[in-house]
């Protein structure tokens, strides 16, 4: 081995040193230039992994790839100023995403890192035993004949020694609209054993459906941030693009994203942004009011509610009910507010504080109208010209004075400052506490115990608006399940107490994707006749102490963000196909391994 070899393995080792030291310290914000025209950085999540699509170890890992080319303005001519700068600006849009490597200069990558590893050479990179860095993947620009796109490089160790490596070539083709082109298993079972000298082989299978793809409302098609994902993975695969049998393994993949037009509990979540504008109102001392959807004016439709109060307070005292009438018309609103609570946690028992924040909500616009709104309430309480009741255990300033005032106990009370604010939000808060536990509980979701973190009114304010925040996403990817998949409730029991499980002990995080193992019989009639935006089929043997694969795999979507595909005119015949043959592009993505042994 030359010396030129020799130095270009000891830096890129003394490099990949640096870069694992500073991912320790934390300090690893930006890719680390190693030559002009190559960049490392390291990913250690799956979810912000470029690989997702068809490597899911979590584990952390290099990412070798171009470095963008850097335009230096200071040296433009003065004269083509102008003209210089566009040229430049479109070329940098362009190149925002990643940058792929040369195959060749991707090869050379592997071939360092894999020589840092041989336990023959730790005197070549001045050390006494060689160091297990992260997995190795190069970004590829796929100009070989097989299209590589992606090249990587994984040690192995068998105890405290690294023992051999394991390499990865990623190749891709595509789009592909004519399935007939495809490989059939048994063609690619034979380059498979052709590849690794193997007699016996295995196959699994794997496919993912959107099943919000081919969920419909109302004749409308659910698309927004939200989805649901099914993943399905099966022993045994017969043929290519085949139907995941009813043996396999199901998991959902939810991920719902409160505040989308078509749900079942927008209407909640509108007054959780409510709840929002108040609490940040608090804080600042001023509040954006949101649009208001009466045309009355806030004060009329309070006062109409007092009117209405009065009436009813007429009407009981000319006829009044019996203590059995009454624990009827209480049994009949709870039976109501259970049907009600279907899909949504709407109730049929809302008392006259709950009442109030429902029609406030809707007709205020400004701090005024909530001081003039109070006013009022708290003059007819002070008159007693109004009774009205209210659910036992409200933990609001107003609720108390309602109480005080049945006693004629009533102090004199003052909404000057933001006190009038704060006595709004904490009826908000009562009475969205009351809808997530009536749903949770009426449905026989989970029990009061369970809630009591997302309910509990002992910590701040700021911490129980935060605790409800993640109870109305547990409220939206629980409701989402029932009502576009109609999943049992058993299903639905173990997503709730997933849910709260994981909610007690991490941030509120509306794109977390939720896991739920689930029987396909619970979801085939939404994935049978619909095409897998993921199809894939593995062929394992055995070689050595580690399984060797080559991954057949087939996307809707390019499986690379490096890359660009040219996609293939359509036979123009019918352009109300256009939407089938979209459907049927697929991308069509190998991805095999081979092991080399230190000897």
């Amino acid at each position: 081995m030359d010396s030129l070899a020799l130095q270009s393995i000891r830096g890129f080792h003394t490099f990949l040193l640096g870069l694992c030291d500073q991912e320790n310290k934390g300090m690893l914000k930006e890719p680390m230039l190693y030559e002009d025209d190559v960049q490392v950085h390291i990913v250690s999540e799956v979810k912000k992994s470029p690989l997702q699509a068809f490597w899911k170890e979590n584990v952390p890992i290099f990412i070798a790839e171009r470095a963008p080319v850097k335009v230096d303005e200071d040296h433009m001519e003065d004269s083509y100023n102008n003209e210089i700068n566009d040229l430049s600006s479109s070329k940098l849009e362009e190149n925002m995403g990643p940058l792929p490597l040369s195959v060749m200069k991707a090869r050379q990558l592997v071939s360092w890192y894999t020589l840092t590893h041989n336990p023959h050479m730790s005197q070549v990179v001045n050390c006494t035993a060689p160091t297990a860095f992260p997995v190795l993947w190069v970004r590829c620009d796929g100009s070989d004949p097989e299209g590589t796109v992606w090249l990587g490089a994984e040690p192995v160790k068998t105890g405290k020694e690294i023992t051999s490596i394991v390499f990865h070539i990623v190749t891709c083709t595509g789009p592909i609209i004519d399935r007939s082109s495809f490989a059939s298993r048994e063609r690619l079972k034979a380059a498979h054993k052709n590849r690794h000298s193997c007699s016996a082989v295995m196959t699994k299978g794997y496919a993912q459906y959107d099943l919000f793809g081919a969920s419909v409302l109302e004749n409308t098609i659910m698309e927004s941030q939200s989805n649901i994902m099914v993943d399905l993975a099966w022993n045994n695969v017969e043929k290519i693009l085949e139907i995941p049998p009813l043996r396999s393994i199901a998991t959902l993949n939810i991920k719902v994203e409160p505040g989308d037009m078509r749900s079942p509990v927008i209407q909640i979540y509108k007054e959780l942004e409510f709840l929002l504008v108040l609490a940040q109102g608090l804080k600042t001392g001023e509040t954006e009011w949101p649009e208001v959807l009466e045309e009355k004016s806030a004060v009329t439709v309070v006062q109409e509610l007092i009117e209405e109060l009065k009436n009813q307070l007429n009407a009981s005292q000319q006829q009044p009910k019996s203590k059995d009438t009454e624990k009827l018309r209480s049994d009949v609103a709870a039976v109501e507010s259970t049907i009600h609570a279907s899909f949504a946690p709407e109730r049929g028992d809302l008392d006259f504080a709950e009442q109030l924040w429902t029609r406030m909500r809707k007709a205020i616009s400004s701090y005024q109208d909530v001081v003039d709104c109070l006013m009022l309430v708290i003059q007819h309480l002070k008159c007693k010209d109004i009774q009205p009741w209210i659910h036992r255990g409200s933990n609001s300033s107003l609720s108390k004075l309602i109480q005080q005032s049945y006693h004629g106990t009533m102090p004199t009370v003052s909404v000057n400052g933001l006190t009038a604010i704060r006595m709004l939000l904490e009826i908000g808060l009562d009475k969205l506490r009351r809808d997530y536990i009536n749903y949770f509980i009426g449905q026989e979701l989970t029990t009061l115990n369970y809630l009591d973190y997302f309910v509990n009114c002992t910590v701040t304010v700021d911490e129980q608006i935060l605790r409800l925040q993640k109870l109305h996403h547990i409220l939206e990817l629980v409701v989402s399940c029932s009502a576009f998949l109609n999943l049992s409730h058993e299903n639905l029991f173990t997503l709730t107490q997933l849910c709260t499980r994981y909610y007690k002990d991490n941030p509120l995080d509306e794109q977390h994707v939720f896991q739920l193992p689930v029987r396909p019989t619970t979801i085939n009639a939404f994935y049978e006749n619909e095409h897998p935006i993921m199809w894939r089929m593995e062929i394992i043997s055995c070689h050595g102490q580690r399984e060797l694969k080559t991954i057949w795999q087939l996307n809707t979507r390019p499986p690379v963000d490096h890359v660009t595909f040219t996609t293939p005119d359509l036979p123009v015949v019918d352009t109300t196909l256009t939407s089938d043959y979209e459907d049927a592009f697929y991308y069509n993505t190998v991805i095999s391994c081979s092991q080399a042994h230190f000897v």
